[in-house]
């Protein structure tokens, strides 16, 4: 296990917390934090607390949200266009409606199969699965059981990260599919 050298004098547990989420790559649950700085969970929930409302407003280039089952910190959704920019993409990303389809349909019905997803929206859905797969936003969780044993299809923590999500529960209802 990697852990961030204990503190040298004058630091603080919340400028450590401060640069270990400001480099990481993936959203980091709080148990992972306190052992990455050898501090006590409880006082790394308190700092993250902290830490939140000091990046809260729309004055903040950046916001700490917790976000598929961890702590990130993320650009400020008004600064967008300046990132993507930056970043060399200035169009945003889109899902085709196919491909929404068939995601929103997958984490409401998850764990799935390919042939309930063909049922629900009517149409072979072999290409846009496999992009969806691709893009890491869904994985084969499992088989079902009985004929044929078809893999089923469940969302990502991808998909949770880019849809702003802490988990699958935070979906909005959703109407009978």
């Amino acid at each position: 296990m990697i852990q961030i050298p204990s503190p040298v004098p004058g630091d603080s547990l919340g400028a450590r917390l401060e640069a270990a989420l400001f480099c990481a790559t993936d959203s980091l649950a709080t148990r992972r934090l306190a052992e990455l700085l050898g501090a006590e969970a409880q006082a790394v929930e308190e700092e993250l607390g902290r830490l939140r409302e000091r990046y809260a407003g729309p004055e903040r280039g950046v916001h700490l949200v917790e976000i598929s089952g961890g702590w990130r910190m993320l650009t400020n959704p008004q600064y967008a266009d300046a990132v993507a920019a930056l970043r060399g993409r200035p169009d945003k990303e889109r899902l085709s409606p196919a491909a929404l389809e068939t995601l929103a349909i997958i984490a409401y019905k998850q764990p799935t199969s390919r042939a309930e997803i063909e049922r629900i929206r009517g149409v072979a859905v072999g290409p846009v699965l496999r992009h969806l797969l691709d893009l890491e936003l869904v994985r084969v969780t499992g088989r079902e059981d009985g004929l044929g044993r078809a893999l089923l299809y469940g969302t990502t923590r991808v998909f949770l990260d880019r849809f702003g999500l802490k988990d699958a529960k935070e979906l909005p209802a959703s109407l009978e599919i």
